[in-house]
């Protein structure tokens, strides 16, 4: 009786045992979990406990009491979360002394769905296997046996979350068996459990998708592009990915994402980027299917143009011009406009150069302001000058008194041009011919008694037309013209003569450099009339006692 027991009994274990050594050496190298049950279930639950089972037959009236000694293990795979397939082995058996008694122990595998959260994890597994029925009447025999029912496993935090223990584990079997005395005979049984369960490896979730975000450049002026790449880490290259941009001016194409900056001020822009896996139409409905990415890029503001001028010539004479060349640059080579303004005077012109006129500028200092702006209305200016001096006017030329000749001496002669008078006319000649544009005058003076005399042979000239009239001044301004034209070669147009009113028997001799004027500048003289006066000859004074000799 014993031995039909224990055969039985030890089938179970070694079925059980059979299917517990590979599960243990995998269990020996699995790591352990480091988060709770929830986040990560367990990959492999081993369980062993005690059974109770309480079977039923259908038919021939065979009727077995409840059996209370029994034990029952599992081994199960999970492939996710939820979804396993479990292999179990139970073991029910009895004394045998009765008609009552009996022994049912078997295997079975199949299917198994739990439900993880923190504390508890409710399961229900349906199963297909064998089962070794015998009996006080009946030899041991195998049959099918179906298995269907669920259970309850509290999670405890012993061994670093690992042991959970299984509060219940309630199924109903069916088995069929064909014994040799009864015949066919089935099955309905309640099998209640408990016992404990230890959890070895995870279900690790797949890696959460990643993204990165590479802007180039970063730095950028008003219209430069900017394209912005994604990277994408950890895709299932079986789901369907999709790619989202947005930020100001972004415009995408999958990974790459461009932007268009010419509208854009100055400042720091930020473009998103998102990535979505999943099958088409369910990206990112699940957690760790989406992840997103920024990248910032920096746009800065135009520089400034900048100008340089210059004047050239840089002084110039009333009515004058002058060029003024402007010399500016964009540091972005943005397109440059120029202006020009003139403190006095006129500016004209385009470009880089311009012409500065004078006309109606008083003499002095003219400012000049170049100015050239661009097409963001960025300006610059800068100054530059011309000076306008007045024209050089000579100081007007005046007549230059030079030496005087004294008629004094030659009481017999005079008018006559001695050997002293001589030596001035030779400095009024030598004058002259150092001034070829120059001219002379000579201005006769006559005493009192010279120019009654003079008057009273005008009186008498009135009653007798034949007497001679002699003008002591103007003979002797006469003279003196004669000899520097026929002794020292003066140009007789050069020279002219006069009278003056003063009282004296002298000439006086001018010398008037082009564009001086004498009758401006000597005052009180008059014209002498050339063709009435005749020069007298320098002849010299004949000796009375000679010619009486002669006689």
């Amino acid at each position: 009786m014993y031995s039909r027991l224990l055969k039985p009994v030890r089938l179970a274990l070694a079925m059980t045992f059979v299917a517990l050594v590979p599960i243990a050496t995998v269990a020996q190298n699995a790591p352990k979990p480091k988060t709770p049950a929830v986040e990560s279930p367990s990959k492999w639950d081993i369980f062993a406990g005690y059974s109770f089972l309480a079977p039923k037959s259908t038919s021939n009236g065979i009727s077995y009491d409840s059996i209370v000694s029994g034990g029952i293990g599992s081994v199960t795979r999970y492939f996710n979360n939820h979804l396993g397939v479990q292999f179990e082995g139970d073991v029910h058996a009895k004394s045998e002394k009765t008609a009552t008694d009996g022994d049912f122990s078997g295997g079975s595998a199949g299917l198994i769905y739990r439900f993880p959260t923190s504390n508890i994890t409710p399961f229900i597994h349906a199963l297909v296997g064998g089962e070794r029925a015998g009996g006080y009447l009946q030899s041991d025999t195998w049959g099918p046996v179906v298995t269907a029912g669920g259970g309850l496993d509290y999670n405890t935090p012993l061994f670093d979350h690992h042991l959970a223990i299984r509060l219940f584990q309630a199924d109903y079997q069916y088995v069929h068996e064909n014994f040799d005395v009864t015949g066919s005979s089935n099955f309905n049984m309640a099998r209640l459990s408990a016992g404990i369960v230890y959890h070895i490896g995870s279900i690790a979730p797949p890696p959460p998708v990643t993204l990165a975000c590479s802007v180039n450049p970063a730095s950028i002026f008003p219209g430069d592009p900017v394209t912005v790449t994604a990277t994408a880490g950890n895709l299932n290259p079986n789901l369907n990915a999709i790619y989202i941009w947005s930020g100001t001016g972004v415009t995408s194409s999958g990974t790459i994402a461009s932007v268009a900056t010419g509208s854009l001020a100055a400042g720091t822009y930020t473009v998103k980027g998102t990535v979505k896996e999943g099958k088409a139409g369910k990206e990112g409905l699940k957690p760790g299917e989406s992840a997103d990415c920024t990248a910032s890029y920096q746009v800065k503001a135009f520089e400034p143009p900048t100008i340089s001028c210059s004047a050239n010539p840089s002084t110039i004479k009333p009515g004058g011009t002058s060029t003024i060349t402007a010399v500016a640059m964009s540091p972005q080579n943005r397109p440059l406009t120029y202006g020009y303004s003139a403190s006095s005077g006129s500016a004209s012109g385009n470009g880089t150069t311009e012409t500065f006129s004078s006309v109606g500028a008083p003499t002095g200092t003219a400012g000049i302001t170049c100015s050239v702006i661009d097409d963001k209305g960025q300006t610059a200016t800068s100054n530059t000058s011309v000076t306008i001096v007045a024209t050089y006017v000579a100081p007007a030329p005046h007549t230059q008194a030079m030496c005087s000749i004294t008629f004094e001496r030659d009481k017999k002669r005079p008018t006559r041009v001695d050997n002293e008078a001589k030596a001035c006319l030779d400095e009024v000649a030598l004058s002259l011919q150092k001034q070829s544009d120059a001219k002379a005058v000579v201005v006769g003076e006559a005493d009192a008694a010279e120019k009654a005399k003079t008057a009273k042979e005008e009186r008498a000239a009135l009653r007798n037309k034949h007497i001679k009239v002699e003008d002591f001044a103007a003979q002797r301004a006469v003279n003196a013209r004669d000899y520097l034209v026929t002794e020292k070669g003066i140009d007789a147009s050069r020279v002219s003569v006069a009278t003056s009113a003063a009282d004296g028997q002298k000439v006086e001799d001018y010398l008037v450099p082009s564009g001086a004027n004498f009758p401006s500048d000597v005052r009180g003289t008059t014209s002498v009339d050339e063709t009435k006066m005749k020069p007298q000859g320098r002849k010299p004074l004949a000796e009375k006692k000679h010619k009486k000799a002669a006689k």
